[in-house]
């Protein structure tokens, strides 16, 4: 026990995460920061596309993504989670802090396995499913696993997908059905099965809607007549 008084004493003084706590500089932080984010996604899209640099997910990518997210916001930004962590309106229960970058890493060995042999759309849907269940960071998980989903799908295709309506601003616009296609992939692993089909079947349909919008676009349509007659997405779930 030490002799020395109170106010002499060395100890460890926790910082607070938040960086900025003014909701308004808040919402304008963020909404500025995806913006960077997906930008610097579609930058990565643009360096693998390059022949001589075979594209490997790693869990560095992941980090770097999320880190653009919550600069500025959080001392969290870009370092996994310090401990547990729960999901409102949720029945998952994320892992275990020590076990996030562990399965980080499989999460990136799986979708480097089957590179060459899993559609688009599916190592797609694994991805933003297996990192939302994961949750490796204290916030912008979700945001996180929407862009690096669509990096993935990107490279994978061989190009940046065109249009304006991208997928990750569709899930933003109506998150109920991708909430109950991450659900129903959670139910699906805790019978011992990896099914993520409701969420392929969630961004084969946004992914026609963005395409189909860019069509649209290129007839002259009004964005009204693109929007009334676009395909809808939102009965997916």
């Amino acid at each position: 026990m030490s002799d020395l008084p109170p106010e002499k004493e060395r100890y460890s003084v926790p910082l607070s995460a938040d960086i900025i706590t003014d909701p308004d500089e808040l919402a304008k932080t963020e909404a500025r920061n995806s913006l960077r984010q997906f930008d610097h996604a579609m930058e990565m899209v643009e360096y693998w596309l390059d022949p001589e640099r075979p594209f490997k997910l790693r869990p560095s990518v992941i980090l770097r993504l999320q880190g653009i997210a919550l600069e500025g916001i959080s001392a969290y930004a870009g370092v996994t989670r310090p401990a547990g962590i729960a999901i409102a309106g949720s029945k998952h229960k994320p892992v275990d802090a020590f076990l996030v970058q562990q399965h980080l890493e499989e999460l990136c060995d799986y979708v480097n396995d089957k590179w060459s042999t899993a559609s688009p759309i599916h190592l797609a849907a694994y991805v933003m499913w297996r990192l939302n269940w994961i949750h490796p960071f204290v916030d912008g998980n979700g945001r996180t696993s929407r862009t690096a989903s669509y990096l993935v799908l990107c490279v994978k295709l061989g190009y940046r997908l065109p249009g304006t309506h991208t997928i990750p601003d569709q899930i933003s616009a109506n998150k109920h059905p991708y909430y109950d296609a991450l659900e129903a992939a959670d139910t699906a692993y805790l019978g011992g099965a990896i099914d993520v089909s409701r969420l392929e079947d969630l961004l084969s349909n946004m992914l026609a809607n963005q395409l189909y919008k860019l069509h649209q676009e290129a007839l002259g349509a009004s964005s009204a007549t693109a929007t009334d007659s676009a395909p809808d997405t939102s009965s997916q779930s």
